[in-house]
């Protein structure tokens, strides 16, 4: 397998890790509050309020990773199959990483709504980047 294969993989696997990450962090701050009795599983079956605010921003940080990243993902695997991966799919799909690193880190901590704003906006342009980029030498790179 070529090193950008290898690198375009390590990507896309860094932002499951990002996804897994949240998501433990989630059910340790969710969990041993139900576990302990301080929220009722009632109150949680079908909204997220009775959980604290730190709970709630992981919460919703974690469904975020089911929004971008999902054409991300479909992105990197798409390149993978049909062309020849460069530098440039490269220093895009960090980039966009990078971004959800960002964002993700904004989410669960100050959550300032304009800085969150401005990491996510700044991670889409990179994905319509990359699927511009993918497009092109999918339908009309001569030799792909």
């Amino acid at each position: 397998m070529p090193l950008t294969d290898k690198l375009l993989l390590l990507a896309l696997m860094a932002q499951v890790l990002l996804t897994i990450v949240i998501l433990l962090w989630m059910g340790r701050e969710r969990v041993p509050r139900v576990m302990r009795g301080e929220i009722d599983v009632e109150a949680i079956a079908v909204e997220r309020t009775a959980y604290p605010l730190r709970a709630r921003l992981l919460s919703n940080s974690f469904d975020n990773q089911f929004q971008l990243p999902v054409l991300f993902y479909v992105a990197c695997l798409l390149a993978l199959q049909t062309v020849t991966v460069g530098w440039l799919e490269i220093v895009l799909a960090w980039a966009f990483v990078l971004l959800r690193i960002v964002h993700a880190g904004i989410h669960v901590t100050t959550n300032q709504v304009f800085h969150r704003f401005a990491a996510y906006t700044a991670g889409l342009a990179v994905l319509c980047l990359f699927w511009l980029w993918l497009a092109f030498r999918i339908l009309l790179a001569p030799g792909t």
